[in-house]
């Protein structure tokens, strides 16, 4: 048996991956209708076409729509990058779910020039978990052409 002080079952996880809850995938599907998810398993992807992470989507070209739920990792600083890169030069439309960590680098850095970001309310099921994640998560949305926006997102299982 394995024991974690408060702080480290809080705040860390045994993996960087995070499963996207199929409700808010189906949401934001309806909305965007996306080609290609880039960070995903044969198991948990939500598109048609995707890349796993032996296929390294961030050495992958993008196209279209673009879904991401990137590692939570030190990495996801990369990720970001890849998708802000991605939407400025034209290639599309990258929908991001991410841990709202506002403070970081990559925040500072790539989602604060996102074209929308979406606080969701509550705190994100992911998988098949019953519970919570011990953090906020965002919706950062890169390549739309909307006046940049922030705005308050409710989905039904999050507590």
């Amino acid at each position: 048996m394995i024991f974690l002080s408060l702080s480290e079952g809080m705040f860390c996880s045994r993996s960087d991956e995070w499963e996207t809850p199929q409700n808010l995938f189906d949401i934001l599907n309806e909305e965007f209708n996306f080609d290609l998810d880039v960070c995903a398993t044969s198991f948990n992807t939500k598109c048609e076409h995707y890349f796993t992470k032996e296929e390294n989507g961030l050495l992958q070209s993008w196209s279209g729509k673009c879904w991401m739920n990137p590692p939570y990792g030190r990495a996801i600083g990369l990720w970001m990058k890849k998708a802000y890169e991605y939407a400025i030069g034209g290639g599309g439309i990258v929908v991001c779910l991410v841990p709202a960590r506002t403070d970081t680098k990559w925040w500072q850095d790539y989602a604060m020039q996102a074209s929308e970001i979406r606080f969701i309310a509550g705190r994100v099921r992911f998988g098949d978990s019953q519970n919570s994640a011990p953090f906020p998560s965002a919706i950062i949305i890169f390549g739309t052409p909307h006046v940049p926006t922030i705005s308050r997102m409710v989905i039904s299982d999050t507590h």
